[in-house]
């Protein structure tokens, strides 16, 4: 038996289909958006004038701390406890894309105020950061969570980055600092902020990084390995020994590293070999 539709019931449907494509169109036009910073006559103020974020006692979010989560199929767990956490390692930023949002915690993100986000502190913390090229430091409030990609530590609000130099480049190799905001004194904050502090931090500039993709006890391990890595065509691979607890550890590492692009494009044939492990180090 066939269906006979009239001329009204084919527009009809034709009409339909058509307003479904169009949604469809629309829908991944919105998902490719690229992020971008404000347009310079629409920033309400500049990142100069922009103090810091303040160390307080918060209570943890409600929202923003489950024992773990699942983004793109990999799953993250939360810090219980952030006390002394450090890390160096690529940041980023967020900026004109997601002002408004909805940030991890359920607050509103924007892209002027000290913010970032981080995978797995306790939310909120703050962090001291510092930027290991030009030793300038911010203080952020992470209130939210990423970034998730796979080379990069954490995520700056628009104006953080501007504070740090980062947002031409885009990324920035940096230490973060988890700050105790109980024995963090007003009066130090204010120091950090001073030219003359950032000056003395100068000899901590780094002039490249290493990506450290393993550490054995064993010598002929480590051998193993960095010849694991030359046959996926990884040069510049270094065995690096240091004492820890009396013992000899072997750190496999690839570096020196002088730009960003470079570390990714590594970290990128590593995940294609499902060496997934590894992170960045200053010496």
């Amino acid at each position: 038996m066939h269906m006979l539709w009239n001329g009204e019931e084919t527009r009809f449907i034709l009409r339909t289909l058509l307003l479904f494509i169009l949604l469809v169109q629309l829908s991944c036009t919105k998902e490719l958006v690229q992020d971008s910073a404000p347009i310079k006559n629409q920033e309400s103020a500049s990142a100069e004038n922009i103090p810091d974020a303040v160390p307080r006692v918060e209570p943890l979010s409600k929202y923003g701390n489950p024992d773990s989560y699942i983004v793109f199929g990999k799953r993250y767990h939360v810090m219980q406890n952030s006390k002394g956490f450090k890390q160096k390692g690529i940041a980023s930023w967020y900026g004109k894309k997601f002002h408004g949002r909805k940030t991890s915690n359920q607050e509103t993100y924007d892209m002027y105020a000290m913010t970032a986000a981080h995978k797995s502190l306790p939310l909120p913390t703050y962090v001291e950061v510092t930027n290991l090229k030009n030793a300038k430091k911010i203080i952020v409030r992470v209130n939210d969570r990423g970034p998730f990609h796979e080379n990069r530590i954490i995520d700056l609000s628009y104006t953080a980055a501007q504070k740090l130099d980062i947002v031409k480049n885009g990324t920035g190799l940096v230490e973060i600092r988890v700050l105790n905001p109980e024995v963090v004194k007003e009066n130090q904050i204010d120091v950090m902020e001073t030219e003359s502090t950032q000056a003395m931090a100068v000899d901590k500039v780094s002039d490249g990084f290493y990506i450290q993709v393993g550490a054995f006890e064993k010598s002929e391990n480590a051998s193993r390995f960095k010849q694991r890595l030359t046959s996926l065509s990884i040069i510049n691979v270094e065995i690096n020994e240091v004492s820890v607890d009396n013992r000899k550890i072997h750190r496999v590492q690839i570096g020196p590293l002088d730009n960003i692009e470079s570390a990714d494009k590594i970290v990128e044939i590593l995940g294609g070999a499902g060496l997934n492990e590894h992170r960045i180090v200053v010496r």
